[in-house]
C-alpha cells in the first residue's frame, strides 16, 4: 500500500510540472461541506464515513448502513454569497456503494450598469438589469472494498463543473478524484487525491456582451481572459483514532496533511510542494451530543513592515443526533485569527432507513 501511494504522489507531481496550470481554479470546490467536518477543521480524510464522504473521501461512503441524505447552507461576505450543498449515498451491497452530490456557490442580483448611460450621455436607471454569477459542482461517487486486503477500501469521484457569469461567460469542466481508507488495530488511515488528472475547464465568452462591458469605461478594461484553465492536483493524507471511555463517552482525534504541488504560503513549502496541517477533535456523549474543535489553515502571511506572521484558523462545532437525524453547527475562524472570513454553518444529515 505504501508503495502504491508513493507512486501515485510521484505521478501527480510529474503531471503538475508538465503542464501550465493556475493555482486558484475552481476554488469553490475547496471550501468544504458538512458542519461536522468543518468544526474539526476538515481533518476527516481518514475518519469520514457517511453521505458526506463523497466530498471528503469517496472510500468512506462504504461505511453507511443503508442510504443517507445531507443538506447544508452557509452565507459568506455578509450574506452576499450563498453556499449550498446537497448529497445522497446508498449502499449497493456489503462491498460497494455509490453517491451523488451537488455544490452551488453563487452571488445573485448583481447590478449590471453597463447600459446605464444612453447614447446621448443621459443616465437612465431603467437601463439597469440584474444578473447572477454561480459555480456548480456535480459529483458522482463509487466506492469498493476489495477482497484481497482486509481493512482496505477505495473510492472514485467523477466531477462535472459548471460556472456561469450572467450572459457574459460560462464554462464546463471535468475531473476525477481518488480516495483510499485503511483500518488496522483501531487506527484509520486515509488518502484523498483531488483532480488527479487535473480538472480541465473550457470557457465560452459572449463577444457581444464583452464588447458592451469593454466600451462602458474607455481604457479601463483588460483583454479577454484565457478560454481554458486547468486545476492543480492536490493530496490529503489523514490518520485518526476513536477512543471509548466507559461506554458513554468517546473522543475522536484526527490529523490531516493537506498537500499542494506548488509553492504557496503554507507553513511547509518549497518549489515542489507545500503542506498545511490540520488537527480536529470530536467529543461525543452516548452517540447523541457532540462537541468539536479544530485548527488548520496555517499560513505565512507577510505583514506591512515586511515581516512574516503565522496565521491559523480555529473552528468549533456542535452536533445532535437522534434516531438517524443529525443536526450540526460550526463556527469557522473563531476569533478571526486568519485571513479567512468567519461564517456560521448549519447542516443536516438523515439516515433514510428510519422511514422504513
Amino acid at each position: 500500500m505504501k508503495k502504491t501511494i508513493a507512486i501515485l504522489l510521484l505521478l501527480f507531481s510529474i503531471i503538475t510540472h508538465a503542464q501550465s496550470v493556475r493555482k486558484y481554479s475552481n476554488e469553490f470546490m475547496n471550501i468544504g461541506v458538512d458542519a461536522d467536518a468543518l468544526g474539526m477543521s476538515n481533518a476527516v480524510t481518514a475518519a469520514t464515513g457517511d453521505v458526506n464522504s463523497g466530498y471528503w473521501n469517496p472510500a468512506g461512503i462504504l461505511k453507511i448502513e443503508d442510504s443517507e441524505v445531507a443538506l447544508m447552507h452557509a452565507s459568506y461576505f455578509a450574506n452576499i454569497a450563498q453556499y449550498d450543498y446537497a448529497a445522497y449515498a446508498k449502499k449497493i451491497d456489503d462491498r460497494s456503494a455509490w453517491g451523488i452530490s451537488l455544490i452551488r456557490f453563487g452571488v445573485d442580483d448583481i447590478l449590471n450598469t453597463t447600459q446605464l448611460i444612453d447614447s446621448e450621455g443621459n443616465i437612465d436607471y431603467n437601463r439597469i438589469s440584474l444578473f447572477s454569477t454561480a459555480d456548480y459542482g456535480l459529483t458522482f461517487s463509487y466506492a469498493r472494498r476489495p477482497t484481497l486486503i482486509e481493512g482496505l477500501q477505495y473510492g472514485v469521484n467523477a466531477k462535472i463543473i459548471r460556472r456561469v457569469i450572467g450572459e457574459f461567460a460560462s464554462s464546463w469542466g471535468f475531473g476525477f478524484d481518488f480516495g483510499l481508507q485503511y483500518e488496522s488495530n483501531d487506527w484509520q488511515y486515509g488518502v484523498m487525491l483531488r483532480d488527479i488528472t487535473t480538472t480541465y475547464n473550457i470557457w465560452a465568452i459572449d463577444e457581444d456582451k464583452y464588447n458592451e462591458i469593454k466600451d462602458a469605461v474607455a481604457g479601463q478594461n483588460q483583454d479577454p481572459p484565457e478560454s481554458t484553465e486547468i486545476t492543480f492536483p492536490k493530496a490529503q493524507l489523514g490518520i485518526s483514532k476513536k477512543f471509548e471511555f466507559h461506554s458513554d463517552y468517546s473522543l475522536l482525534a484526527a490529523v490531516n496533511l493537506n498537500m499542494q504541488f506548488a509553492e504557496t504560503n503554507d507553513i511547509i513549502s518549497n518549489s515542489a510542494f507545500s503542506i498545511d496541517p490540520a488537527l480536529g477533535l470530536e467529543f461525543g456523549y452516548t452517540d447523541l451530543v457532540f462537541l468539536r474543535a479544530g485548527v488548520g489553515n496555517f499560513q505565512n502571511v507577510e505583514q506591512i513592515d515586511g515581516s512574516n506572521k503565522i496565521n491559523f484558523q480555529p473552528n468549533i462545532g456542535l452536533g445532535f443526533k437522534y434516531k438517524g437525524i443529525q443536526i450540526d453547527y460550526a463556527l469557522t475562524d473563531l476569533g478571526d485569527q486568519s485571513a479567512a472570513l468567519y461564517s456560521n454553518i448549519f447542516s443536516v444529515k438523515v439516515d433514510l432507513s428510519i422511514f422504513r
